[in-house]
């Protein structure tokens, strides 16, 4: 109870019940991400008035030490704060893809006895295996020879039907047609650049860009040009008008919603303004939107598609970083070039396999996703708060940190003279694997910056690893 609340008016009652949070906050026993009491737990703990609690959770949260999410309560904040990296710089000119030493790292990466701060892979308990794996089982009792049979090349009828229903939330206006099915994203985008390109094009990209479009560059023996990027709204649509301006681009290939790895967002604004750019100089563009749904507000962004006049627009996207990595299962639509992409979906692999399709399908369409997805935001929006609390807390003050409003990964940036090479390589020895700043560059660029993994549930095992981290990197700054 709060005490003597006979003797208080209600401003004293409020600002009570606020610094007793307030104290809760700082002795650590409510932790950043933590969600606080509800409104009736706490009216009935202290014995005050609903609108006392209320009152005194305004007062918290314009105090920046709580925050609201819709539907869902308070939450604690981060009790301090990091400056967020610096706008990217990138050359004027294009590079040959090499990514030999991202392919090792990677590699590396994926040894389980490893803390897995390196791949941006989701935690596989806030995933719905048990769901899913009840409807591919009953998918494939009720049809035997559904896991043995052909399929369409551009895929399920019924799951194609389900991604054009769910994309309305994007702003785009699919039918099934405009689909074709993948083996995840990655087949999705390198489908559309073999459309769209030649061996020896050069493709704009955004930097620090997701290594894995570095992988798929290489293979195509596409060039990449490298354009500025912000940390918090994306690519510079300044410098990638001079780009176009200056070299002969083939294509623009962009994450719209939380980018890999800085977690940009572009404002719808300037989603519009970039496909009216590209029009301009008749460039298609790449969407890849695999986070899209992984907003930490109840407002999904819209696709860069939603804005696409005249069909130039290739969107990829996939539910490998929502409901199954393992299942790999994406799409693409792609506008004036569906019929080239099914041309070449057919030459690689014909088709992607059926029970995965459908499993899928069932589960988009039987009401299971929306509760899925809200569980699966609220758990990334807390694991991203703590894990930038754990870098304020251990990291060298002179660390910085993006805060992204959605997605599933940090980028850090350290002084200038930092190797994170030597970070990684000395992160190994303790069994913790993270993702330097270098394989996300064809330059070798960003070699102070590091990109970590918030997709792991928060554990006490987590919070040693990044214990452990930041004393190592306050070991080599000193």
């Amino acid at each position: 109870m709060v005490s003597n609340p006979q003797n208080c008016d209600a401003s004293t009652l409020y600002e009570q019940v606020a610094n007793r949070i307030r104290s809760l906050i700082q002795e650590g026993t409510l932790r950043p991400g933590d969600r606080v009491p509800s409104v009736r737990k706490l009216h009935q703990q202290f014995s005050v008035s609903i609108s006392t609690v209320l009152e005194a959770y305004r007062l918290l949260e314009d105090q920046g030490w709580i925050g609201a999410r819709p539907q869902s309560g308070y939450y604690i904040k981060p009790l301090s704060n990091r400056a967020e990296p610096k706008t990217t710089v990138a050359l004027h000119r294009d590079f040959p893809v090499e990514v030999s030493l991202a392919f090792r790292m990677s590699s590396e990466m994926r040894d389980p006895q490893n803390t897995g701060l390196g791949h941006a892979f989701p935690g596989i308990e806030l995933l719905p295996i048990a769901s899913l794996n009840r409807i591919a089982n009953r998918i494939v009792r009720e049809h035997p020879t559904a896991l043995h049979a052909y399929n369409a090349p551009n895929g399920s009828e019924v799951l194609r039907h389900e991604v054009a229903r769910r994309s309305i939330e994007a702003g785009c206006m699919f039918s099934s047609n405009d689909l074709v099915i993948t083996n995840g994203a990655t087949e999705a985008i390198h489908l559309a650049l073999r459309a769209v390109t030649q061996p020896g094009d050069v493709v704009a990209i955004e930097s620090p860009t997701y290594y894995g479009f570095l992988e798929i560059l290489e293979s195509l023996h596409l060039k990449a040009l490298e354009i500025t990027t912000e940390p918090k709204d994306g690519i510079s649509l300044d410098h990638l008008e001079f780009a176009l301006k200056h070299c002969k681009v083939a294509a623009c290939l962009i994450v719209s919603n939380f980018s890999n790895p800085l977690g940009s967002c572009m404002s719808d604004h300037k989603k519009q303004q970039l496909v009216e750019l590209l029009n301009q100089y008749d460039v298609p563009l790449i969407e890849d939107d695999v986070y899209g749904e992984l907003s930490f507000s109840n407002h999904r962004p819209k696709a860069i598609k939603a804005f696409d006049t005249e069909k130039r627009v290739l969107y990829c996207a996939s539910i490998s970083k929502t409901l199954s990595p393992g299942l790999r299962v994406g799409w693409c639509a792609a506008g004036q070039y569906l019929v080239k992409v099914e041309q070449l979906k057919m030459a690689m692999n014909w088709t992607t396999a059926i029970v995965p399709q459908l499993t899928v399908a069932e589960f988009l369409s039987k009401g299971g996703c929306e509760r899925h997805l809200r569980r699966i935001r609220r758990a990334y929006q807390t694991q991203i708060l703590r894990m930038r609390q754990a870098v304020c807390d251990y990291f060298p003050i002179e660390t910085c940190v993006t805060q992204p409003s959605g997605g599933q990964v940090l980028w850090l940036e350290f002084p200038i003279e930092f190797d994170v090479m030597k970070l990684y390589q000395v992160a190994l020895q303790h069994r913790i694997s993270v993702a330097p700043g270098i394989m996300f560059s064809p330059t070798g660029a960003y070699r102070n910056c590091v990109r970590l993994n918030c997709g792991l549930p928060w554990s006490t095992h987590l919070e040693r690893a990044m214990y452990t981290l930041g004393h190592l990197c306050k070991q080599q700054l000193q």
